[in-house]
């Protein structure tokens, strides 16, 4: 069985290693009293970002009461660490450092190229958006990737596992510069977080990204396959223009000849195989993008539905056969329940056929 994310960070030895670090630069730190504190009785229950918090508030209960004297000692013993142990540094300053703008923004670039400060700017964000902002897109043009990559992945309206940013949800308007400044980024890393971001902002706003994406697309192979990670969402809710624009038109010419689901009835943690056949008309090579879109059965008894996609390519056989399997054990983020599930076979964002099963 994999490990728990939560005990594959924050270990003793991270935190006796800090200590270490800490001592050197503030003698008096009680390292007994901090690791007490950490390992309290509490700590097993905790999950990730939980014993994170924790041992923010564990610091500072050790390290001097002036925010400013301990964000020093801080920001010196922070260069022997990196990876998400080093992010309790940045949540550091989430914590104990909103009142301290002017002290805080150094330490959040700093701490950035260490993990990441993504969470920890954001209540500054909000608190602050007349500074924030203009050294957002400072920060886009750093020098450093990492700090590049803060300054939109920090902002993005519907970041997983923080908090969001209704403000821009409402009206991305602010950080679309930070879009611009780094579309053409020469990192990987960052041109990433730039799609996130612009997958974020078309689940509020998609006639913005549709917008950008017509400005963008065609420039270079690069920044095309940024547009294309950043209208997935689009993509899979079968946006009529967000399909054109990638060259999905109509499946005019393009016949379901076989779609099955079996077999018909699976147990949940089972799988079923998907068999499509197609049969395509068309004289020409015509570009056909397969999704399928499961309906999964909810605790009030209607239908929630997920799209996959399957493949996507410029097709000119007459005939055309995939075969997928699709497991259905439960996960995390999703617990099946028994009863009717409908699976469906979308091409160019159209349901073109639809199998029922049932999961037990």
């Amino acid at each position: 069985m994999a490990e728990l994310l939560k005990n594959m960070f924050f270990k003793r030895t991270f935190f006796e290693n800090l200590s270490d670090e800490i001592i050197k630069i503030y003698p008096s730190f009680d390292k007994k009293k901090f690791l007490k504190l950490v390992f309290n009785n509490e700590w097993e229950n905790k999950e990730l970002k939980q014993r994170m918090r924790h041992a923010s508030h564990a610091l500072n209960k050790v390290l001097p009461s002036d925010y400013k004297d301990s964000l020093g000692i801080l920001m010196k013993a922070s260069a022997k660490f990196c990876g998400f142990d080093a992010m309790i540094f940045s949540d550091y300053v989430e914590v104990y450092g909103i009142e301290h703008l002017q002290e805080s923004i150094p330490a959040l670039e700093l701490f950035t190229q260490l993990c990441s400060s993504e969470f920890a700017v954001r209540p500054f964000i909000i608190k602050y958006p007349d500074i924030m902002i203009p050294q957002m897109i400072k920060w886009s043009k750093h020098k450093n990737e990492h700090v590049r990559r803060l300054s939109s992945e920090g902002c993005r309206p519907r970041l997983p596992w923080a908090m969001a940013l209704p403000v821009f949800k409402k009206n991305p308007a602010p950080i679309m510069p930070i879009i611009e400044a780094l579309i053409n980024d020469r990192s990987e890393y960052v041109s990433r977080s730039v799609a996130n971001n612009l997958n974020d902002i078309s689940k509020d706003n998609f006639q913005i990204v549709l917008k950008f994406a017509k400005k963008w697309y065609g420039k270079n192979p690069e920044t095309d396959k940024v547009i294309k990670h950043a209208c997935r969402g689009l993509l899979k809710q079968g946006n009529p223009e967000a399909l054109k624009l990638f060259g999905f038109k109509c499946c005019d010419g393009i016949t379901v000849k076989t779609f099955t689901v079996k077999p018909s009835s699976v147990k949940i943690g089972e799988k079923v195989q998907v068999t499509l056949i197609i049969e395509n008309e068309n004289i020409k090579p015509v570009k056909l993008r397969f999704e399928i879109g499961v309906y999964y059965l909810k605790s009030k008894g209607n239908h929630s539905r997920k799209v996959f996609k399957v493949s996507e390519n410029v097709y000119k056989d007459k005939i055309i056969t995939i075969q997928r399997m699709l497991s259905f054990e439960n996960k995390t983020v999703r617990k099946h329940l028994p009863g009717k599930h409908k699976i469906s076979l979308i091409i160019n964002g159209i349901e073109m056929a639809e199998k029922s099963f049932i999961l037990k």
